[in-house]
């Protein structure tokens, strides 16, 4: 990974060759020495944040946008912003005195989330992904310049670890979420153990709760003994180290799971949002900050400069606390690891994509956008926006697809055509879809609730209905769409950055 700089033309002078008469006119000349002070005052001040801005751009690492996949969603799909951030474990330039772990090792990330920023400015989401999800990792590019092929059902954070490098690869993640919601990452942040270290010790410590005190063996499973304490119970500042241990803490709360780790991890984030806009956002503040957050810190390189690091930290001044969210993508544990819950997760991202907050209000930021009471009132005026889609039958019930196919077509899909399944004993409507229409085909799901997604190699849609939709088909395609509803079990369980510190932070 490469360090950019922004390189700075040369300033204009602002004297002039000319060579002036004295006044006679005292009044004339003390403008003109007050004209010059001010001049000159500008050109120091100028020259000095230039000095500022050429060292922050001389610390600010980049990935190569080499390993970014070609086969990416929409650009225009969102008028909002998405910013994937990425907690890096990587053991290397002194982090491995703050996390353990070997020198050099293989650069892992410990926490992820997707951050939605909506079009009027005023909103943002964060959804976190657990670790362990299940995904399809799409193919990615490895240091030799091969690509790899697609690993279906695997743990989310090897797409970092794809490669093997000490520094991780950040492309690979931004391509699997890519994979996973349908939208499209704009930009790509990472934060190392330093850079995240750094960050709390420059806003002077971060307020944090712990639901019940916490000892050495709490966090070091491996000790025999409790050891001493860590952190007392309830409300407490931490900043540095300890508050590298409290994000990083696992076992000893709850169920010991990484789902109530994201839970304490996104009311830490809220709480760091609420210290730096309660501090001021300006650039007498946030320079520092920034100064020490681009030390670790590794982006994409649409964000490689500082001028642009700090223009899209001050485009989110205007976000109000109660308006920045943190929720989790809908899930559920399959064995020891963790499944994504379709049709719920689609959802979420096509509220995201029409840039609904998931309690329903429009925040497009188009003029004479209305709210809405309920996430379900958001609906399109064409929610099937011509979706082609072929449609089968498979159970013994004649004239299914037929009767699917009208009610698809009365929504705005557009069928392709209908036939019989191979099998007719299918017990569960099934969506299948080909590579970059998951979005599309998680909005053909909404309307049959309980359908199950599965991707293939073949393009195009085909909804292949079971004996759930024969039993039930008005809560099926005839049933009145919802494609931007936020299902309740994310909306229910959201975090707000003005929450309770102690309020809902572990799982089990």
């Amino acid at each position: 990974m490469a360090g950019t700089r922004e390189q700075l033309s040369p300033a204009r002078r602002g004297g002039s060759a000319r060579s002036a008469a004295r006044s006679p006119r005292p009044r004339r000349s003390r403008v003109r020495f007050t004209l010059a002070i001010a001049l000159s005052l500008l050109v120091l001040l100028t020259g000095g944040a230039g000095w500022v801005y050429l060292k922050l751009g001389g610390d600010i690492n980049t990935f190569s946008s080499d390993g970014i996949s070609g086969d990416r969603p929409d650009a225009d799909a969102s008028k909002g912003e998405n910013v994937l951030v990425i907690g890096s474990d990587a053991r290397t330039g002194g982090n491995e005195a703050l996390g353990g772990g070997d020198k050099g090792d293989i650069g892992r990330s410990d926490t992820a989330f997707l951050l939605h920023v909506y079009a009027d400015h005023r909103n943002a989401v964060a959804v976190s992904v657990p670790r362990d999800t299940l995904v399809t990792i799409p193919p990615c590019k490895l240091p030799d310049g091969s690509w790899t092929r697609p690993r279906p059902d695997t743990m989310f954070n090897a797409a970092y670890s794809t490669g093997e490098t000490a520094r991780g690869n950040p492309a690979c993640t931004q391509n699997t979420v890519e994979k996973l919601t349908g939208l499209r990452v704009d930009h790509t942040v990472v934060v190392d153990f330093k850079g995240f270290a750094a960050l709390t010790d420059v806003v002077g410590g971060v307020t944090v709760c712990l639901p019940q005190p916490i000892h050495q063996g709490d966090l070091n499973p491996h000790r025999t003994t409790p050891g001493k304490l860590l952190f007392p119970r309830g409300e407490q500042k931490v900043s540095g180290q300890k508050a590298l241990d409290y994000v990083r803490l696992r076992h000893g709360i709850g169920d010991g799971s990484d789902i109530g780790r994201i839970k304490r991890q996104q009311a830490f984030v809220g709480s760091l949002i609420k210290k730096v806009k309660s501090d001021g956002l300006t650039p007498t503040k946030l320079l520092p900050l920034a100064n020490a957050a681009t030390r670790s810190m590794t982006v994409d390189p649409g964000l490689g400069s500082a001028d642009k690091l700090l223009s899209f930290a001050m485009s989110l001044k205007n976000i109000d606390l109660h308006n920045t969210k943190f929720v989790t993508i809908p899930w559920r544990y399959e064995g020891s690891r963790v499944a994504v819950v379709e049709p719920d997760a689609d959802a979420l991202w096509a509220s995201l994509r029409d840039d609904r907050t998931i309690d329903g209000k429009d925040a497009s930021g188009k003029k004479g956008a209305r709210s809405s009471a309920s996430p379900a009132a958001s609906a399109a005026p064409s929610p099937g926006d011509g979706i082609r889609v072929t449609v089968y039958n498979g159970t013994t019930v004649m004239g299914l697809a037929a009767q699917a196919a009208r009610t698809l077509e009365d929504d705005g899909f557009t069928v392709t055509g209908t036939a019989t399944a191979s099998t007719h004993d299918q017990a569960t409507t099934l969506i299948q879809y080909g590579p970059g229409e998951k979005a599309r085909a998680g909005t053909l799901a909404q309307r049959f609730p309980g359908a199950h997604l599965e991707e293939t190699s073949t393009t195009g849609i085909r909804a292949i209905l079971g004996q759930d939709y024969a039993d039930h088909p008005s809560a099926g395609a005839t049933a009145s769409p919802e494609p931007t509803a936020v299902p309740s079990e994310v909306s229910d369980d959201a975090r707000s950055a003005d929450d309770n510190l102690c309020a809902n932070l572990s799982y089990g």
